[in-house]
């Protein structure tokens, strides 16, 4: 079992940044790909960001390429997701996921969800 623990959300202008932090207890973190996904009002999940487990390669959806960056600290088993030049269509619940093996878009092949921490950007 993975308990994901998300933090960092909050109320931010346009223009601004977060970096939201997922804690992560359980197994051996490093063998786990993360991913972050968001959920806005009315409308389905959808994927963020992603890294795999020990070498670290990512990839974004294109709507926060250039903006966001997903980083993980294996040694403290925590996950970020950097976020800069928030645009209020970023205001979502942000959720992180893990699931053993390698990282996908695919909400449906994480194991293991956080809570989520609420982003609103206001214009």
């Amino acid at each position: 079992q993975v308990q994901l623990v998300e933090s960092g959300g909050g109320l931010v202008q346009a223009g601004g940044s977060l970096r939201l932090s997922c804690a992560a207890f359980g197994r051996t973190f490093s063998s786990y790909a993360m991913g972050w996904f968001r959920q806005a009002p009315g409308k389905d999940r959808e994927f963020v960001a992603a890294i795999r487990g020990s070498d670290i390669i990512t990839f974004y959806a294109d709507v926060v390429k250039g903006r966001f960056t997903i980083s993980r600290d294996n040694a403290n088993n925590t996950v970020y997701l950097q976020m800069n030049s928030l645009k209020p269509e970023d205001t979502a619940v942000y959720y992180c996921a893990a699931r053993p093996g390698t990282a996908t878009a695919v909400a449906t092949a994480y194991d293991y969800w956080g809570q989520g921490t609420q982003v609103t950007v206001s214009s």
